[in-house]
């Protein structure tokens, strides 16, 4: 592993009897990039995250960050190491208030998430970073408001806020734009380009001129398989990510 390589996979294979849905993935993630994983419906994009943030056992292969094994890890020791994902479908505490959910978010690495029974005044001192973290993913005017009146491109936001809590160094998002409109699309690509600053982000997303306009490196996975991968302006015009877009340019598939 080289000193920019902060995740890295050798040989990565996952199989569910019988059914490869994984073969052999190298993968390289540079420290303080952007790198997405796109490629057709059923390419192994979510099982390869899965495998990463240790919510599936590989078959085999290994996975390093930083230069250490975390192949047989636990998802929450993963976590813990500075690895944090978010999830496709938008997880926040709906009837707690938006600095609410930041708040009990920033109560994890304290071990006292739980600590329903203590006077909120002990966890006043939390708040200040909850609301750092509310300003930074563009929420604070929305500190008070319950987290089921957010608009979805507001929870997406609320969600990532609740994940940087955690102070990830590197943070991998599962489809960030699925369900977005035009205004929020636009929004959550510059909050993802303002914490990619200081960490790393691994991402899937199937909005491919998000992926163009972000990402500094894109893996491309067809059958589970890397199939290219390179700078948007190679990938795009790869033979063989032309025919596994069926018969589409990524550009076009993009417009789709």
């Amino acid at each position: 592993m080289t000193a920019d390589v902060i995740l890295e996979t050798h040989g990565l294979t996952k199989e569910f009897r019988g059914f490869v849905a994984v073969r052999n993935v190298n993968l390289q993630v540079r420290r303080g990039t952007i790198h997405a994983l796109i490629g057709p419906n059923g390419a192994g994009k979510t099982t390869v995250f899965n495998l990463l943030t240790k919510f599936l056992a590989p078959t085999s292969g290994r996975i390093l960050y930083h230069g250490r094994d975390i192949t047989a890890m636990k998802p929450a020791d993963v976590a813990r190491l500075g690895i944090v994902r978010s999830f496709q479908i938008s997880a926040v505490f709906a009837h707690l208030s938006v600095l609410e959910n930041v708040r009990v978010a920033l109560q994890r690495p304290l071990g006292t998430s739980f600590h329903f029974w203590k006077p909120e005044s002990t966890l006043a001192g939390l708040d200040r970073r909850a609301l750092e973290l509310l300003d930074a993913v563009g929420l604070p005017e929305f500190a008070d408001r319950p987290a089921a009146e957010l608009p979805y491109g507001r929870k997406r936001a609320l969600e990532i806020a609740t994940t940087l809590a955690l102070d990830p160094a590197m943070l991998l998002l599962d489809e960030p734009m699925a369900g977005m409109g035009h205004e929020d699309i636009g929004r959550i690509a510059g909050l993802i380009r303002r914490i990619a600053r200081d960490r790393t982000i691994l991402m899937v997303e199937h909005n491919l001129n998000v992926v163009a306009d972000l990402s500094d490196t894109i893996t491309v996975l067809s059958r589970g398989e890397v199939l290219a991968e390179g700078p948007y302006a190679a990938v795009s015009r790869d033979p063989r990510v032309m025919e596994a877009y069926m018969g589409t340019t990524v550009e076009e598939a993009g417009h789709a």
